[in-house]
This record gives structure tokens, C-alpha cells and sequence, in this order.
């Protein structure tokens, strides 16, 4: 087996074992496939090349799994990875004076089977009972059960 190959598992070892850490935690497969990579390169790099080639290798791989980790911990790196994003949405709070059942208005969105409507004059979330509503057609309030409207096509 080649340096270059050698070379090649290895990397590519130790990417599995970064995307495992950083990107797709949880399921460990990329982890433990980055691991057996790893080792397969660094055990051929021992079997076809030399002992004193594969304790560089070696010690190559601990020291760049180590910076890898040390760089993966530091706040910085997951600031740059962190959503910085609010949520400046709201449930429906329903104004019983301006929304009654039996109102009438106008789908906004396509409610399949929930979307915006418009009504007296105020956007709301509305929902059907599984029927798809299309654009910009005229509904009715039939029900408001709990800060959820329902509605129906006129």
C-alpha cells in the first residue's frame, strides 16, 4: 500500500471522526466508521511501509485528533456554527370582540390544511378539518377551539 493511500485513509478517518463531533452528533456511525478508517490507515502504514513510518503516522493522527478536539471545544468555534436567530413569532391570541364563529374572510396562503387568513382586518393562523383551501378565497369561521381557528371555504 502506497504513503499516498495511507495518507488518504487517515484523513479521511479523521473528517469522519470531526463531522461526528461537530455536524451529526448523536448516532455515532460517521464516529465509529471515522475510527475504523483511521486505524485500517494507520495499521497499513505499520503492515506495508515501516514500524518507524507508522509511529509518525501515528503519532500524526493523535496530535491532529487532539488540535481537532481542542478546536471543536473552544467557544469560538460554535459561535460561528450557532444559529444567531430569534423566534419573535406568537401563538393566536384571539380577540373575541374582533374573530366569532361565523366570520367571514380571506385565505392569504393556501391552507393545506392550515395557512394564514385574513380577517376584520388581522392576519391569523387558520386550519381546516383536512380539506386543501387555495389562495385568496373566501372562507368562514366555524369553529375557535382553544386559540385555534378552524375554518371552512365559503
Amino acid at each position: 500500500m502506497s504513503l499516498t493511500l495511507v495518507a488518504v485513509l487517515v484523513i479521511v478517518g479523521l473528517l469522519f471522526v470531526i463531522l461526528e463531533i461537530l455536524v451529526i452528533p448523536g448516532q455515532g456511525v460517521f464516529g465509529i466508521l471515522g475510527l475504523i478508517i483511521l486505524a485500517i490507515g494507520i495499521w497499513q502504514t505499520y503492515v506495508s511501509i515501516g514500524t518507524t513510518e507508522g509511529h509518525i503516522v501515528s503519532a500524526t493522527s493523535f496530535v491532529l485528533s487532539i488540535a481537532s478536539l481542542i478546536i471543536a471545544l473552544r467557544a469560538n468555534t460554535w459561535k460561528r456554527l450557532s444559529l444567531k436567530s430569534t423566534m419573535d413569532s406568537r401563538v393566536n391570541v384571539i380577540n373575541e370582540e374582533k374573530l366569532k364563529v361565523g366570520d367571514w374572510g380571506k385565505s392569504i396562503s393556501r391552507l393545506a390544511p392550515a395557512g394564514k387568513a385574513l380577517f376584520n382586518d388581522e392576519f391569523v393562523e387558520v386550519h381546516t378539518h383536512g380539506d386543501f383551501i387555495d389562495q385568496d378565497v373566501d372562507i368562514e369561521i366555524i369553529k375557535i377551539d382553544h386559540n385555534k381557528i378552524f375554518v371552512k371555504q365559503k
